[in-house]
Order: C-alpha cells, then structure tokens, then sequence
C-alpha cells in the first residue's frame, strides 16, 4: 500500500530503488532517452500515458500505484447499472465483432481503444483504471461466474503487434481459468447475425436474465433478451471449440 499523501515522483523513485533499476536502465526499456526518465522522478514532472504504462510494467506496479494523483476511476453514469449486473451475475455470454471484449483487455489494449475514441487525453487513464476494476470485481470474486466469450477473428486483426502480442497472451491465460472460455469466430464462417452489433447476455440466480447492447451513443440493458440467446446460439455455433481457439490464438499467424 502506499501512502495516499506521496506523489507520483516519490513513488516511483521507491519503487526504482526496490526494484534495482536506474534512470539509464529504466530508459533502455521503456524506449526513452535517459535524461528523460531521469526528470520522471522530477518534482511536478508525470510521463506520458504510453510511458506510464511501459513504466509500470518494467516496475511490476500498477499505474495507479506510481502515480495517484492521475488515475481516477471514471465510467460513464448510463453503464453503472450494467456494471453491477455483471458484479451479481451467475453467468456471462459475450460476443464482440470489433474488439476485444471489455473484461478481457490489457491495460495497454484498452489505453489504445479509449484513445481511439472523443475522450481527452487526461481522461483516458480513468477509464482504463475504471475497466481493470470491473476485470477484478467480476473475476475475483470468491465464486466468479461462468464467462463465456465469443470473438470474431476481425477484432483479433485489429491493433498494433506491440499490443496485440500481449492482448493474445493474455487471452490464452484467462481462457485457462476453469470458469472461463474463449471462442473464436473466424472470418471463414462468412456472414452471420452476430454482425448487427456487440452483445452481453447476464443470468442471474433468482432473478430474469439480463441483456446488454452496446452502440455508438450509449449502451443500454434489455429484458427482452430471447433475440439475443437466438443471435448467441448462432454464433457460438460456428464460433471454433475451446482448444481449437486457444490454439489459433497461440498461432495468430496474422502477427508474424
């Protein structure tokens, strides 16, 4: 734990020091000039939001560990209730055709989707800080619930490979948890429904199930959730078989 009053600059010279590395060392693997990472650990200097990742990932941190002050976990008020839908599910179905689901990216994935879109450059780093924190509400519960995820091979072919390669990593890790399964739907199986757009289906115990669908303004939550269990049972049907996607994922010939 660190202590709430210290800045980013002193955190990250402890944590330099805890872990042996040095402005010069620190810079060769960031990709920065030394004297660069030597103001880091300046009064009133904060990297760049790329460097920022890069650094807490040499480091073995968190962002929010080194630097506090920048990271504030923001959502937008319409998701809140979706939020908390997936924190009491028993089981989750998605399907994305054009990224890589929220709860599975890296932060580095999602840092480079949330740029992508209008949110201003200060903004970006809650929102990663925001999905992380749904990724440990929903799997790191004492019982987390059955997660199944269907990926269309299109949302793999999208990003740089300095992003890509980890992302994928860190598919085939989560797809070996017991509770959770990746499916890959690949661009051979041609056309199919799923295409109309991104959907969750949320079943919870005692309760209706719950459907959430996602657009360009604003996501909204649906209880008429049978057009999308029919949507789901298609494309989870051509979707390629646990092993057989891991192991696509493990080749992502695409990449090399």
């Amino acid at each position: 734990m660190h202590d709430a009053r210290a800045t980013g600059n002193e955190l990250l010279r402890v944590a330099m020091a805890e872990t042996g590395e040095t402005a010069e060392s620190l810079a060769g693997k960031v990709g920065v000039d030394p004297k660069t990472a030597g103001r880091w650990v300046t009064p009133g200097r904060v990297p760049h939001a790329r460097h920022r990742i890069a650094v807490a990932r040499v480091l073995g941190r968190e962002v929010g560990d080194l630097w506090p002050e920048v990271v504030r976990p923001r959502e937008p008020d319409w998701f809140r209730p979706w939020a908390q839908t997936e924190r009491d599910a028993t089981s989750l179905r998605s399907f994305q055709a054009s990224v890589v689901p929220g709860l599975l990216q890296t932060p580095e994935y999602a840092h480079a989707v949330l740029s992508s879109g209008p949110l201003a450059g200060d903004e970006v780093e809650g929102y990663v800080a925001a999905r992380l924190e749904r990724q440990a509400a929903v799997f790191g519960r004492a019982r987390p619930p059955l997660a199944v995820f269907v990926v269309d091979e299109a949302a793999l072919r999208r990003g740089d490979p300095e992003v890509m390669h980890p992302q994928l990593d860190h598919l085939i890790a989560m797809a070996g948890r017991p509770c959770v399964m990746v499916h890959v739907l690949p661009l051979r199986a041609g056309f199919h429904p799923g295409q109309a757009g991104a959907f969750v289906i949320a079943s919870r115990d005692g309760a209706a199930d719950l459907g959430y669908i996602d657009d360009q303004a604003e996501g909204k939550i649906t209880r008429d959730v049978a057009p999308l269990w029919r949507v789901w049972d298609t494309v989870r049907s051509v979707a390629l078989p646990r092993d057989q996607s891991i192991q696509f994922l493990k080749a992502r010939e695409w990449l090399r």
